[in-house]
């Protein structure tokens, strides 16, 4: 592709990028509709600052109060975007040493993982944006509707082969999913900007 396209591309995906980290990072109850709207944000899961401090829950935009009655869809918007990415993190540095079988996604035709959005957007990235809306309109539009109704805990997806079975240790688990989870956010915002900007694989400098 000409040069220009293809910066302009990237810088697209960048933005793109920069936009989805910023989360909102207001939590939402797991506890039950009734306490959502009531506002106890800060009796949540993650309901801590930046700096872990639970006296002072990050919301700088006032989100949590200024539309209680969507926490819940904020909770699940917080948890989907940390775990797709935690799995993206991943995704940006394995592929800078070990690639799948095929051409297309060889070294050669693909020297860096950041290349991948250009050298792929015609071909794979097509498939991949197929599957993820059939994901949306099938799992997660019925899922998010049944969460707003209160029928449903944010994020949960039943899959809870791994669930420790004591209160305690859930909590623990959960409060850890949404650290790495925003971590995670943050640190993919940089991986891409800083893997565009030097045009450098991993680590990316």
């Amino acid at each position: 592709s000409h040069p220009a396209n293809k910066g302009s591309t990237m810088k697209t995906a960048v933005i793109a990028s920069l936009i989805a980290s910023a989360a909102a990072f207001a939590p939402a109850s797991q506890s039950g509709r009734s306490v959502v709207l009531n506002g106890a944000v800060d009796s949540m899961p993650g309901a801590i600052d930046f700096r872990g401090d639970r006296s002072d829950v990050f919301d700088p935009l006032g989100l949590a109060t200024t539309y209680e009655p969507f926490l819940p869809f904020f909770r699940e918007a917080e948890l989907r975007h940390g775990r797709t990415a935690m799995l993206a993190v991943l995704g940006m540095i394995v592929p800078d040493f070990v690639r799948i079988p095929g051409e297309p996604y060889s070294f050669e035709a693909v020297p860096k993982t950041v290349d991948a959005h250009d050298a792929l957007i015609g071909t794979s990235m097509q498939q991949l944006l197929i599957w993820i809306s059939l994901w949306d309109t099938i799992v997660t539009a019925p899922a998010v509707a049944a969460t707003m109704k209160g029928e449903r805990e944010p994020g949960d997806f039943a899959w809870d082969t791994w669930k420790p079975k004591d209160e305690a240790t859930f909590k623990e688990k959960q409060e850890s999913e949404l650290r790495n989870g925003r971590l995670a956010m943050m640190a993919f915002s940089g991986i891409v900007t800083q893997s565009v900007l030097t045009g450098k694989g991993f680590p990316f400098f």
